[in-house]
């Protein structure tokens, strides 16, 4: 089985949507998708400097706008669709899009919804995120406890994310569990932990249409299959206070029987976690229309 997967927060980069607006009809999808999410894309994705895209509010949408049509891009130029689809934190909104779990303009909306919300629910109080790299799991978990942070993602491949407030992450980097680096993310604020409780409040106030999947959908609750429509988009809504746990998703991976990994853009983070955590796999990152022609060919089998 060959799968797409839809990267999270922070994948975003400046400028980085300049090369898709060369394709026939991308920039009229993305004006569409701005009016949706009432936001500049065209404008964040090309002229926008890095600060102004770490919005937020502004690179949730932006970051779901490239996937969905990068998404599009790759099942022209194949010709088929891929057999499962996942979603990292917000990119799981891309994913239920592709699935055909929610309309494309639900999924704009309902984004930047979220990005609204999260920023909102941020600027409560002064908290943020660090990504723990390396060591023992189990003893990072253990002084992640000891400090009163969160587990927010856990990655695989020896990434754990830990957020909370900002002095016991500070003290973490001070002290680090042997074995480990942790590098401070630049985030708004404490993401999937109870400080996002009330952006939960507000997306489940969202009113959308929902489907049932048409193709294998995982979640990142516990990497576990939905099957029914309503159930994946109250996942996605609940996630947003609650740890990612894209480990148990490539397990599950795995256990599917994975044959290919294809990450739409903005693309590198996902097929890099896969490379470390498995290992043989045949991987493409879709960050530029140039990437097309690798990603359609390890769809339709050509690239295997």
């Amino acid at each position: 089985m060959i799968i797409t997967v839809f990267p999270g927060q922070g994948s975003q980069t400046a400028g980085f949507l300049e090369p898709w607006l060369e394709l026939d009809g991308i920039r009229e999808r993305l004006e569409a998708y701005s009016a949706d999410a009432d936001i500049d894309l065209v404008a964040a994705g090309t002229t926008w400097d890095a600060d102004r895209i770490r919005d937020t509010a502004v690179a949730q949408p932006l970051i779901v706008a490239a996937s969905l049509v990068s998404y599009d891009a790759l099942v022209d130029a194949a010709g088929t669709r891929p057999g499962g689809l996942a979603g990292h934190s917000v990119g799981e909104i891309a994913a239920l899009v592709a699935a055909g779990v929610l309309s494309a303009s639900d999924g704009m909306r309902l984004v930047a919804l979220r990005g609204r919300a999260m920023a909102a629910a941020a600027a409560l109080e002064q908290t943020g995120m660090s990504a723990v790299l390396g060591g023992d799991r189990e003893a990072v978990l253990a002084r992640l406890d000891e400090l009163g942070l969160t587990p927010a993602n856990h990655n695989g491949a020896g990434q754990i994310v830990a957020a909370g407030a900002l002095e016991p992450l500070a003290e973490l980097a001070a002290s680090p569990v042997a074995g480990t680096r942790v590098i401070p993310l630049q985030v708004a604020g404490a993401f999937h932990t109870r400080y996002m409780a009330p952006a939960v409040d507000a997306l489940r106030a969202a009113e959308v249409a929902v489907a049932d999947p048409t193709a294998a959908l995982w979640t990142n609750r516990d990497g576990a299959l939905v099957v029914a429509g309503r159930t994946a988009l109250d996942l996605l809504v609940n996630q947003v206070s609650s740890p990612v746990r894209w480990d148990l998703c490539m397990e599950a991976f795995a256990a599917a029987g994975v044959t290919g990994i294809i990450e739409v853009a903005p693309a590198g983070t996902l097929v890099g976690l896969a490379k470390r955590a498995l290992r043989g796999v045949p991987t493409v990152a879709v960050k530029t229309p140039d990437d097309l022609a690798a990603a359609a060919a390890l769809l339709t089998g050509e690239g295997a």
